[in-house]
């Protein structure tokens, strides 16, 4: 390594990776003599304010992350842990805000605060690496790790322990927060992804509108997302529990076996007069959802990856990645007229994966 001082009394110009002046083969843990390297700052009073700014914003970062962390563990936004009265997607904004509002503060204090240091508490030093060869000869070792101390003292990291101490302060949050986050993945579902909140009776309403349906009410060629009475506002269960409804003229329907597992479960056909059937309303790729309807071909598609499934052979894939048809729900009249389920689906519903749940 040497050491170049620059014309008009600016800082040191270093060039690192130039021949040592020592024999290769010779060891010399000594640096080549050269001029003092300048480690400090010039103006020492400007030097001082920077570091307490620079310490304030380390501060304010570790703050902000410390909110961050109760932010995500104190304001709920699902809909069974709501107050009464309280709505689900004002919960869902204000959480998202007060994330986002902490984790900016968090990085643009820490970015701020690296800036200023880097700015106005390191000297301004040039450096050049010239290329050599891979393995370094043992005086090469010993110059990198002078340099090595060098750098530490350059980047005043040793000499001001307020700013060492307040960076790591200001880490800590962010350290901690996957272990806050983690605990989202709560337990392991079990074999609740198996079933959904479909039985026997339960009448099945409109999406959004909620209300009950005879199997006269729409005509043949039409498709209708249903959802089961009185869980509208249960997230985790209208999750698995979408069905589309679609209707058909008489005789367009073929029912083939259908199997959960190696097991064959009945070759039934659970439709309302052969003509009205309920398809899970999620995809058993990776669970996005079937929300469009060729009406001339009656195939029912999977916008997210191009899935097909014949609406007319039990949703049976001719097209995509999709392994498996789609789940079909058992249907039924109650005694007031109105469709409702005949039992839950007798297949679990979702992506393939939910299988092993």
């Amino acid at each position: 390594m040497s050491e170049i001082e620059e014309p008009g009394g600016t800082a040191p110009r270093r060039v690192i990776g130039t021949p040592s002046p020592a024999p290769a083969a010779v060891d010399t843990a000594e640096k080549p003599a050269g001029p003092a390297l300048v480690t400090d700052p010039p103006d020492k009073a400007r030097a001082s304010r920077a570091e307490r700014l620079v310490a304030a914003l380390f501060v304010l970062a570790f703050v902000a992350g410390c909110g961050f962390i109760a932010a995500y563990i104190g304001l709920e936004v699902g809909s069974s842990n709501l107050p009464a009265g309280a709505n689900a997607v004002d919960a869902a904004f204000r959480s998202n805000l007060a994330l986002g509002l902490a984790l900016s503060v968090v990085l643009l204090a820490l970015g701020t605060g690296s800036m200023i240091w880097v700015r106005h508490l390191t000297p301004n030093i040039e450096i050049a690496e010239e290329r050599h060869e891979l393995a370094s000869a043992p005086g090469d070792r010993a110059a990198f790790k002078a340099e090595f101390a060098d750098g530490a003292a350059i980047s005043q990291f040793t000499k001001r322990p307020l700013l060492r101490r307040t960076l790591l302060l200001a880490t800590v949050p962010l350290a901690l927060a996957p272990l806050v986050l983690l605990r989202d993945l709560g337990p392991l579902p079990g074999t609740s992804l198996r079933y959904t909140v479909w039985r026997k009776g339960l009448r099945a309403v409109t999406l959004g509108a909620l209300n009950p349906l005879r199997p006269g009410d729409f005509q043949p060629g039409s498709m209708i997302t249903m959802i089961p009475e009185g869980f509208q506002d249960d997230a985790d269960a209208l999750a698995k529990a979408g069905v589309i409804l679609i209707k058909f003229e008489p005789g367009q329907l073929n029912f083939p076996d259908r199997y959960n597992g190696s097991t064959l479960i009945a070759s039934m056909n659970w439709s309302i007069d052969n003509s009205l059937i309920a398809y899970s309303k999620i995809c058993t790729h990776v669970g996005c959802p079937v929300a469009l309807y060729e009406q001339t071909t009656h195939h029912i598609l999977c916008p997210c990856h191009q899935s097909t499934f014949d609406a007319t052979n039990g949703a049976w894939v001719i097209f995509g990645p999709a392994a498996r048809p789609l789940p079909q729900l058992p249907l039924m009249v109650d005694s007031d007229g109105y469709l409702a389920a005949a039992s839950d689906f007798p297949q679990p519903v979702g992506p393939s994966f939910w299988e092993r749940g």
